[in-house]
């Protein structure tokens, strides 16, 4: 019985140790890619609660960072996914079509193959938001994620409408340099 209780002792302090080393960072991670700090501490319980949880399997984590952050990085998909907005309208000639990223990011449909394809682009697109620098990323994920029109982001960052449609537009020419192998892979397959 007192070996048991001094396992569970040992695992409970090594995951505090582990919370604690890498919570800050993590944290960090998650702000600069939402809008808010309460949406980055949401995620992050999400994620230090599948942490949690992961650990009392059997087998161990054996590259905790990566894999925090690897989980970081799909909730975050996960919640931009969640913020769906309203449906745009499909193309009259062919129905089942959708006529823009959105509707191909945010497409409800089951089939395997299509939520494996959006997995695909939203794993790519997350990487490549990365690289971009912070005030293009920003004015992107704020436009064309969350939905709002650019006087909306003036407001809210104080910056010209004109600056902004420059970063976006910067944005957009780095990530259609980035994405199109995987563009090209999927118009290959279909």
């Amino acid at each position: 019985m007192m070996e048991v209780q001094t396992i569970l002792i040992d695992r409970t302090d090594s995951l505090e140790k582990a919370v604690t080393a890498e919570r800050g960072r993590l944290f960090d991670f998650i702000r600069r890619r939402v809008r808010t700090a309460e949406d980055a501490e949401d995620i992050l319980q999400d994620v230090l609660y599948q942490f949690v949880a992961s650990y009392s399997v059997t087998e161990p984590i054996e590259k905790l960072t990566a894999w925090l952050f690897r989980v970081a990085r799909n909730k975050i998909i996960d919640w931009y996914r969640k913020k769906k907005p309203d449906p745009m309208p499909r193309d009259e000639k062919n129905p089942n079509e959708p006529i823009n990223l959105e509707d191909i990011l945010f497409d409800s449909s089951l089939n395997p193959e299509r939520l494996y394809a959006r997995s695909v682009v939203w794993s790519e697109l997350s990487d490549a938001l990365e690289d971009l620098p912070e005030d293009q990323r920003e004015v992107f994920v704020m436009h064309e994620l969350e939905g709002k029109s650019f006087k909306e982001i003036a407001a809210e960052t104080g910056e010209p409408v004109n600056t902004l449609l420059s970063r976006k537009r910067y944005a957009v020419l780095a990530l259609r340099v980035r994405l199109q192998e995987l563009y090209d892979e999927f118009e290959t397959t279909t």
